[in-house]
């Protein structure tokens, strides 16, 4: 059986939202957009990791707890038949097997909420805070999966389960998946975009616009 690593963006890639807007509307705070665009403008952080650089440093976003994640989570809109992906990736596919593996920059708390019972925790390497252990807050970053930051965790990835560089497919829908894109093309990896973005389609081996989280099928069969 042919061992491959399928590795995917979580943010409007397995979903329908952006774990940053939503968590907004729970804290009842406006601007999200306008703010993440000012932070792109003066590329003071990594592509996918402004909402991370909020969460330590905007007044607004500072009262944000481990359970407001969580609950950002459960209000994420997955996209269509996104539990069955991970069924038919790892015995769906006679004679291939896939490890399902989500790499992204959103908080690690939301992923895991919005994705529990479908994708276990361990295979999610999303953004992972230190919180006070009294008042709870956000203290600092244990790790940003953002923009090279994927790299590395893919680099991680494949080491770990021995899988050559022309096994790994990478699906993404942003800039900020345009480092890792790149770095799976280079070594005849197979990238695939689930958006219109004009950063990541002209790289992405194939390009794809769909509601359901199957569609990634369709290009890898």
């Amino acid at each position: 059986m042919k061992h491959y690593l399928f590795a995917s963006d979580f943010d409007q890639t397995l979903s329908f939202n952006d774990s940053g807007k939503v968590l907004s509307e729970i804290l009842g705070t406006a601007g999200f957009e306008e703010k993440v665009a000012g932070l792109s403008r003066i590329n003071l952080v990594q592509q996918g990791g402004e909402l991370t650089y909020l969460l330590l440093h905007d007044p607004e976003y500072r009262r944000v707890r481990k359970e407001h994640l969580i609950e950002a989570g459960k209000q994420i809109r997955l996209k269509q038949n996104i539990d069955l992906l991970p069924k038919l990736l790892n015995q769906g596919i006679e004679g291939f097997h896939f490890s399902f593996y989500v790499i992204s920059a959103a908080p690690e708390e939301v992923i895991q909420s919005a994705l529990e019972n479908i994708i276990p925790p361990e295979n999610i390497f999303a953004t992972r805070f230190r919180y006070h252990p009294n008042s709870g807050e956000i203290e600092s970053i244990v790790r940003v999966p953002a923009g090279y930051g994927k790299v590395a965790v893919l680099d991680e990835l494949q080491a770990h389960l021995k899988i050559s560089p022309d096994r790994i497919v990478y699906v993404g829908d942003g800039s900020s998946d345009v480092h890792v894109m790149l770095h799976v093309n280079r070594r005849d990896g197979y990238t695939i975009a689930v958006s219109e973005n004009k950063y990541i389609t002209p790289i992405a081996r194939r390009s794809i616009l769909s509601d359901d989280a199957l569609s990634p099928l369709i290009p890898i069969l």
